[in-house]
Parts: structure tokens; C-alpha cells; sequence
């Protein structure tokens, strides 16, 4: 059956962190080499919502922001930004199996939260008070520095009616007064953070929320969602826009142009979209409404594309296309908003009163020119479902501040008029219309087509094992819940791979995503061992793996179904290793 989440308490999170931390200098399995560490010559912060951040950049509205460890990994690596996963109100849906397939270009058919909008408001708030405690602890000084001011955005849908539901109005106003859960939680913290148990969390968790649509929204029903959260709420708002205001010839010709002929449009669901006249006509109405209300709202670009499922790796007839070609779409369609919106939009040097920000097929190479365009926050989600994952994060980090030193801009905002004035001095009319005109040509083809898009995978010819397969630890990082675990291989088990891999069941949804990219035939996610620490889920599941709990003060082992009889002594090897099970036995008491 498919795999559902289980969030782990805020005790056994915290106390993974001191324990990984203490014996393998790594924290949710990322190694300390990935985590970033502010670069005092490059001032990489920049202003949202009139409040700073440290970077610019983080993980988008998806899988890389549901749970807390993840946004604890996206921190890590240097994410200030951190855009939560949508919530709406219907929160028992079942997701189809698997749901991300990025072998090239991304493609979904994941779209909403996975856990109860009580268990979201949960996370986030744990999120929260993780974030607030690792950032001051001071064994992690040396590798963090000083890590600087971060921002949590909220993500709600999709219709006015849901989002004004008793359920959903106790979502909303949760995060923006958390006490109540903040104390509620605050008992669990463990050794050695006791000391935050008193600790003074800021109560407020979000500092604005953008807004997400279904495709077919009416925009009358956007502008009116908008305004309720306005209004009931005092938020400023983001209006996530979709690429289908392009029309369906135009995205279909930068397709084409790309090399993308695989990808299927639905004419369809352009036509049942907002239209490119209606969306200039609410930008307007949005912005002037907002100003007599004291608040501001700002446009997202872009949304996913809808697209018809020709691939057969997803369940369904429709998908949700992201990566690189949605980067080319996703310029373009700013191009052509900036042109016919003047300096209404805020990018550039000059600050325009609708803010913009960016989310589509944003990786290492494009970072620099999407941040130097102007628009905050960057947000990222298919280049951190590709091998290095959330490491990814503190690599674009890097390559940024490079291209500052570069540049001689010692600041973003330094970046943004360099970039506008050589734009300008080109015969363009701003940097948005030369970086368009770039992806346009030639350039456009070597970075985004269907040969950049295209990935050169390792592939090795045997059938994936319970143990001693390859060890190339793609598994771990592609997996956006931090499900994947290595642990060193103990002496004398016989094995002989250096590392062994494991899946914590509780945090596996069966995305898919680990099989995409394993080199050997099989489901890591499944052929692995499946650990349990949570006995409801070890019992739902139904399927072979091991339930580990505190007996006699010692950690120990429920098997169900092992591969082999020799597997449950290789489990309690692994779990009293000298390396061991990455969680205390205090923490699960």
C-alpha cells in the first residue's frame, strides 16, 4: 500500500540533530561540507515583504517544504526563504503513486499537502523552533557563522470557500500567532537544548502568503480570495501566476523551439485559464486595493504546466510540467509583463509596487541571472529533486556570490543596476528584455533544450539488493523527505560495501523519485530495509520491515518479514554500531 507520512515528534528531530551532529558531523544526513556559510564579502541578503533575509533563495511551494526536516536540510544549505507547501481544505486526499518523475524535464501530479491541516500547522511551527535553536547552537558556529534572517511564507487554496472554512481560518491564524503551540511543544525539547524550553520563540511563523489557484480559477474568484486575505488577516499577498497566460501557440513555439516535442499540450486547459487581458486588468485592481488597505500584493511566476501525460511513468492523463523548459516560459511571460506594465512590477534598480518573484526551472546555472533581475524570493524545487539535493541549495549560493565578486557588486542590490545598466547600454530595453532576447537565440538552446534537459544517468546491469548494492548514495539526496539513510557498515557483518542504506518508512511517500535515479533495477524506498519507529504506521504498512524501540534502556527490533533470515541480525548489528541508528534511545522513551 501506498506509504503515508508520519511526522516524527519535535523531541526525536531535535534529538537526531545533537546525536547525527555528535557522531558523524552530519545533521538529516547532510554533511557539513553542503552546509553555507555567509561569505563576509558578499552580502547576499535582500528585502521581502520589508523585512530582510539573509539569501534570496529557497525551496518552492512542494515536497521540499511539508515536513520539518526538510526545511531544516533547505536551512542548512542556505535557503532564507522557505515558501510552505500548500495547504487547502480538503486534507485526506490520496496522491498517485508514484508523483515526481525529473528524470529530465520535471513533471508532477502531486498538488497538495499530504498531512491533516493540523499536522501541517504542526511542522511548520516545529520548523520553526528548530530553525530558531540550531541557529544559535553553538557547536554549528564554525560551520554556519552567523546564518542570518529567514523568512517562512505560507501557501494557501485553492477557492474562497474553503479557504474561509473554520479548518482553514484556524491554519491561517496558527501560524500567525503560534503560542499556543510553541508551549504546547515546548516540554519536548531534549538534551542538549533544554535551555530553549524558556526560550522567547517569536509567536508570529509567516510573514506573508502567496496564493495558489487551480488552473481554471475564475479571476473574479482570485481577486476575491485575495482581498479576503487582505482584509481578515492584514496579509500581504502574492498572486501565483500560471504559464498558460502566454496562450497556447506561443508556449507551444518555445517548446518546439527548445527541441521539447515529447511535451503534449491540453488547448483545453489555456482556454479554461486565465487570460493574459484579464490578468493585467486584476494586477491592476489588486495593486490599487491593496494600497487603500495598507498592504501590498505581488505576482509569482509561474506556476506549473499543465500538460497531457504521454510518458506513462505517472498515473493519470494529466501532469505538471517544471525544469527548463518552464524557465524559458516563465522569462518570456515576465518579459511581456513588464512591457505592458510599465514600472508597476518591481524589478530592475527601481522599486516598482508590485514585487515579483521567480520559480521555474531555477538551477545553478540561471540563479545569478534570475536574482540580478530583481526579483525576491527566488524559489527552487526540480534541481533539488536531482542528485545533491538540497545541497544543491548552497551551491547556487556559491556560484551567486562568485558572480558578485566577478561583477565587483558587493551587494544584490549592486548586481541588480550592473546587470540593468549594461542591459540598457546593449540597446535593450531592461535586463529582463536582454535576458530574454538571450534565451530567445542560440544561448536558449544550449541551456534549456531537450539536450541540457536530458540526463546522463548511471546505470549498472544487476537487480538492486537488500544490501551491498553500488553505494553511490544518489537515494539519499534525491529524496526530498530525508526518507534515504546511510549508515557505516559495522565490522564484521560480512558486507562489503562501506555503506548500507535504509528507508525511514515514516517519511517515505512513494514519490518515486529515489528509483528515477537508483543505477541498479529496483525501489530503494522498498528494497532497502524499511524502519519504522512509529508502531500505528509499522502496523498500517503491512509490508516487510522493522519497528525499532527502547527495550532494557538498549534500542531493539520488531521484524516482520525480512528478505532473508540473516537480515534481522544485520539490522541489530547496524543498530549498536559504532556509528548506530541516528536517533537516542532517551528521544523514543
Amino acid at each position: 500500500m501506498p506509504a503515508a507520512l508520519t511526522p516524527w515528534p519535535l523531541r526525536v528531530l531535535l534529538g537526531r540533530v545533537a546525536h547525527e551532529w555528535e557522531t558523524r558531523h552530519r545533521i538529516f544526513d547532510l554533511p557539513f561540507g553542503k552546509f553555507h556559510h555567509n561569505d563576509p564579502t558578499a552580502d547576499l541578503s535582500a528585502m521581502l515583504g520589508g523585512r530582510r533575509v539573509a539569501t534570496p533563495i529557497g525551496p518552492a511551494a512542494g515536497p521540499h517544504t511539508q515536513l520539518a526536516q526538510n526545511i531544516v536540510l533547505g536551512w542548512l544549505a542556505g535557503a532564507r526563504v522557505f515558501e510552505l507547501k500548500t495547504v487547502q481544505v480538503l486534507d485526506e486526499l490520496e496522491i498517485p503513486r508514484p508523483c515526481i518523475d525529473v528524470e529530465g524535464v520535471g513533471y508532477n501530479v502531486e498538488w497538495s499537502q499530504e498531512l491533516r491541516i493540523a499536522e501541517s500547522l504542526e511542522e511548520y511551527v516545529k520548523a520553526w523552533m528548530v530553525l530558531a535553536i540550531v541557529g544559535e547552537w553553538e557547536p554549528l558556529r564554525p560551520v554556519i557563522g552567523t546564518p542570518g534572517p529567514h523568512l517562512f511564507d505560507m501557501s494557501v487554496g485553492y477557492d474562497l470557500a474553503g479557504i474561509r472554512s473554520k479548518a482553514m481560518a484556524g491554519f491561517v491564524s496558527g501560524l500567525l500567532d503560534a503560542g499556543k503551540v510553541i508551549d504546547r511543544l515546548r516540554p519536548e525539547i531534549p538534551e542538549p537544548f533544554v535551555a530553549w524550553r524558556d526560550f522567547a520563540f517569536p509567536t508570529r511563523v509567516v510573514g506573508g502568503v502567496t496564493l495558489s489557484t487551480f488552473h481554471g480559477c475564475p479571476p473574479d474568484e482570485i481577486e476575491a480570495i485575495a482581498r479576503h486575505l487582505m482584509t481578515e488577516y492584514g496579509l500581504d499577498i502574492v498572486v501565483k501566476l500560471n504559464p498558460t497566460l502566454l496562450g497556447v501557440d506561443t508556449v507551444g513555439a518555445i517548446l518546439r523551439r527548445l527541441g521539447h516535442d515529447g511535451v503534449v499540450l491540453d488547448p483545453g486547459a489555456f482556454a479554461a485559464d486565465l487570460q493574459y487581458g484579464r490578468a493585467l486588468e486584476m494586477i491592476h485592481s489588486l495593486h490599487e486595493f491593496a494600497a487603500a488597505n495598507g498592504r501590498t500584493v505581488g505576482i509569482k511566476l509561474t506556476n506549473t504546466l499543465v500538460v497531457r501525460n504521454q510518458r506513462g511513468r505517472l498515473p493519470g492523463d494529466t501532469m505538471y510540467l517544471s525544469g527548463k523548459p518552464l524557465h524559458a516560459i516563465a522569462v518570456t511571460l515576465l518579459d511581456r509583463l513588464v512591457g505592458d506594465l510599465g514600472g508597476l512590477l518591481g524589478v530592475g534598480p527601481e522599486p516598482g509596487a508590485v514585487p515579483v518573484s521567480f520559480s521555474a526551472g531555477i538551477d545553478r546555472d540561471n540563479v545569478s541571472e534570475a536574482v540580478a533581475l530583481g526579483m525576491t524570493p527566488v524559489t527552487v524545487c526540480t534541481a533539488l529533486l536531482k542528485p545533491g539535493g538540497f545541497g544543491n541549495l548552497s551551491a547556487m549560493l556559491h556560484t551567486l556570490a562568485k558572480d558578485m565578486h566577478e561583477s565587483g557588486c558587493p551587494t544584490i542590490p549592486d548586481l541588480v543596476r550592473s546587470r540593468d545598466l549594461a542591459a540598457r547600454g546593449g540597446g535593450h530595453r531592461d535586463a529582463v528584455a536582454a535576458y530574454a532576447a538571450t534565451l530567445a537565440g542560440d544561448e536558449g538552446v544550449r541551456r534549456l533544450g531537450v539536450a541540457a534537459a536530458t540526463p546522463k544517468l548511471r546505470e549498472v546491469d544487476r537487480d538492486l539488493e537488500t544490501w551491498d548494492c553500488v553505494s553511490c548514495n544518489l537515494c539519499v539526496t534525491v529524496c526530498p523527505n530525508d526518507a534515504m539513510l546511510h549508515l557505516a557498515t559495522p565490522v564484521g557483518v560480512g558486507m562489503t560495501e562501506k555503506w548500507q542504506y535504509f528507508c525511514l518508512a515514516e517519511w517515505c511517500n512513494d514519490c518515486g523519485n529515489c528509483t528515477t535515479f537508483c543505477p541498479e533495477r529496483g525501489d530503494p524506498s522498498r528494497v532497502k530495509p524499511r524502519v519504522f519507529l512509529d508502531q500505528e504506521a509499522f502496523v498500517l504498512d503491512g509490508g516487510p520491515g522493522y519497528l525499532v524501540t527502547v527495550r532494557d534502556g538498549a534500542l531493539a527490533m520488531e521484524a516482520r518479514d525480512p528478505a532473508d533470515p540473516g537480515d534481522p541480525a544485520h539490522m541489530a548489528a547496524f543498530l549498536s554500531g559504532d556509528e548506530g541508528f541516528p536517533v537516542r534511545v532517551g528521544d523514543l522513551v
